[in-house]
C-alpha cells in the first residue's frame, strides 16, 4: 500500500468513525481512547487495560498536564530565523555557514466523543536562504492520529505524519520536545543530513481486544520511508523504506505490572546507487511494564531476533541471530514532564546503504519555570553498524544531537522562543558528513497563536 492509498484508507475510516460516533447517542461512563500529546486526564471508571508502550506504536506525550486539552481547534502563524554554521556540509572541505527564514501557518483539531478520538494538524510553510537560494524550499508537516472503540473492548488507531523540507529543524515548534517512543517499531532517523530536499513519512495502525477481565491481544503494521528528491545534494546517502507487522499478548498481573510478549516482523529496504539492499528480520520479544502512577510508567523489553539480509554490491546474503533489548520511562506532571528509552535492535538504515544494528538513546524534558515561560531539552544519540562482514564497517558511524530552548508567552496568544542545537555526526564513508561532522545552530521564533473550543 503506498502513501496515497493509506491516506484514503484513513480518511475513509475517519470519515466512517466521524458518523458512527454522531449516531452513538448513548453516552457510556468511559473515556475516549488515549493518544499521545492530547487529555488522557478523564477517569477510567470501568476495568479496562492500558495498552503497554512496548507495542503501542505511540510516542510517549511530553505536554504538562496543565496544558493539555481536548475539543478544540486551534491555529496560528510563527516565523523562525535560525544561523547554522555547517549548512551544505562538505564542500570543498569547509563548512558553509548561512542564515535561514521559515514562515509557516498552522492549524489542528482534537476532537473526542465517548467513542473517537481523532487530532489532525497541518502546517505549510516557505523557508529562503540567504546565501544558498537555490535550497529555499516549500514546507509540508500533516499529521494524523486516530482511535475509534469498536466496541467496550476492541480498539483501533492509527497514525500517519508526512514531512516536506529542506531541513529537519524547519518544524513548526521544533525545540519544544523531542519524539520518544517505548516500543521497537520506530523508524530510524538518526542520520541527519544537511540542508537538502527530502520527504519522509511515517505512520502505523493497530487494533487492540481485551477479550477478559486482565488479558489482552492485539495486532498491527507500520511503515516508514524516506527520500532525497536530489541525490546530488547529499552524496554518500541514499533513499530507504521498510514495512512491518506485530502482533501481541499482554498481561495485567494487577494495577501497576503488565507482563506480555510480542512476535514482530520487518522489511528493510535500501536503495544505494545500483539495485536494492533488503533485510527481513523476525523477532520474539517479552515485555515488562510498571505503572507507580497512570502518569508514570516504565518499560523493559528484550528477546532473539533472526535477520536475512541480501546486498546487491558486493553480491552477498547472510543471516545472523542477535539480542534485542531496551528500556524506557516516561513522567507527565502539572510543571514538568519527561521521557527517556533505549534500544538495541536491527533497523533500517536511515540514509545509509543497509540495515543496521542500531543502539539508540533518545530524550526529552520540559519544565515551567513560570507561568509564562516555559524550558524544553531534547536530545538522542545513535550508533549505526550496518549488517554484514567486515568490508561494511567502514560505513559505520554514529550521531549526536542535543537542543534546548525557552519559550515566553506575551498574553493569550503571542509566544517567543530562543534555543540552540549541537549536532555532531561520524560517518568517514558518507562523503556529505565526513569533512565537516558538526554543525551548530541557534534560533528565533515568534508565534501567534489561536485557540477555540468546539460545541460551546
Amino acid at each position: 500500500m503506498n502513501r496515497f492509498e493509506l491516506t484514503c484508507v484513513l480518511a475513509v475510516a475517519l470519515a466512517t468513525g466521524h458518523a458512527w460516533a454522531q449516531e452513538d447517542s448513548a453516552p457510556q461512563r468511559q473515556p475516549a481512547p488515549a493518544l499521545s500529546g492530547v487529555d488522557n486526564s478523564v477517569e477510567i471508571t470501568d476495568d479496562r487495560m492500558t495498552t503497554p508502550p512496548a507495542v503501542s506504536g505511540q510516542a510517549y506525550p511530553i505536554v504538562l498536564t496543565s496544558q493539555e486539552r481536548s475539543n478544540y481547534l486551534s491555529g496560528g502563524l510563527s516565523f523562525t530565523s535560525a544561523y547554522s554554521d555547517n549548512a551544505l556540509g562538505a564542500v570543498n572541505g569547509t563548512p558553509v555557514s548561512d542564515v535561514s527564514y521559515s514562515i509557516a501557518p498552522t492549524i489542528a483539531l482534537d476532537e473526542s466523543t465517548t467513542r473517537l478520538h481523532t487530532v489532525l494538524s497541518y502546517a505549510p510553510g516557505f523557508t529562503f536562504y540567504q546565501r544558498t537560494s537555490s535550497r529555499n524550499e516549500a514546507d509540508q508537516n500533516a499529521s494524523i492520529q486516530f482511535a475509534y472503540r469498536l466496541s467496550p473492548h476492541v480498539t483501533f488507531s492509527a497514525t500517519d505524519g508526512f514531512r516536506k523540507s529542506s531541513s529537519v529543524f524547519n518544524q513548526p515548534n521544533f525545540g519544544t520536545g523531542g519524539t520518544v517512543s517505548g516500543g521497537t517499531e520506530g523508524a530510524n532517523f538518526s542520520v541527519i543530513a544537511p540542508i537538502a530536499s527530502q520527504l519522509s513519512n511515517s505512520g502505523n495502525v493497530g487494533i487492540s481486544y481485551q477479550y477478559a477481565l486482565n488479558q489482552m491481544v492485539g495486532a498491527g503494521g507500520m511503515f516508514s520511508n524516506l527520500h532525497y528528491t536530489d541525490p546530488s545534494q547529499v552524496p554518500g546517502l541514499s533513499d530507504s523504506a521498510s514495512q512491518g507487522g506485530m502482533a501481541y499478548y499482554s498481561l495485567r498481573i494487577s494495577k501497576m505490572h503488565y507482563l506480555g510478549m510480542t512476535y514482530q516482523y520487518e522489511r528493510l529496504l535500501s536503495y544505494p546507487t545500483e539495485g536494492t539492499n533488503e533485510t527481513q528480520t523476525h523477532a520474539v520479544l517479552f515485555f515488562y511494564t510498571l505503572y507507580p502512577t497512570s502518569r508514570f510508567s516504565i518499560t523493559f523489553f528484550g528477546g532473539p531476533q533472526y535477520s536475512d539480509t541480501v546486498e546487491v554490491l558486493p553480491a552477498q546474503s547472510f543471516r545472523e541471530w542477535t539480542p534485542a533489548a531496551g528500556a524506557s520511562m516516561n513522567w507527565q506532571g502539572k510543571w514538568n514532564s519527561f521521557a527517556v528509552s533505549y534500544s538495541h535492535i536491527i533497523a533500517s538504515g536511515g540514509g545509509l546503504v543497509g540495515a543496521v544494528q542500531l543502539d539508540g538513546a533518545s530524550i526529552s524534558m520540559q519544565q515551567r519555570i513560570t507561568k509564562t515561560l516555559n524550558g524544553s531539552i531534547a536530545g538522542g544519540y545513535s550508533q549505526n553498524d550496518l549488517l554484514g562482514n567486515s568490508s561494511s564497517q567502514t560505513n559505520n558511524g554514529h550521531s549526536f544531537s542535543g537542543t534546548a530552548s525557552l519559550q515566553q508567552q506575551f498574553g493569550q496568544h503571542m509566544n517567543v522562543q530562543l534555543g540552540y542545537t549541537r549536532l555532531h555526526q561520524s560517518y568517514s564513508t558518507v562523503a556529505v558528513l565526513a569533512a565537516t561532522p558538526d554543525t551548530n545552530r541557534e534560533f528565533v521564533s515568534v508565534s501567534y497563536q489561536f485557540s477555540r473550543p468546539l460545541g460551546r
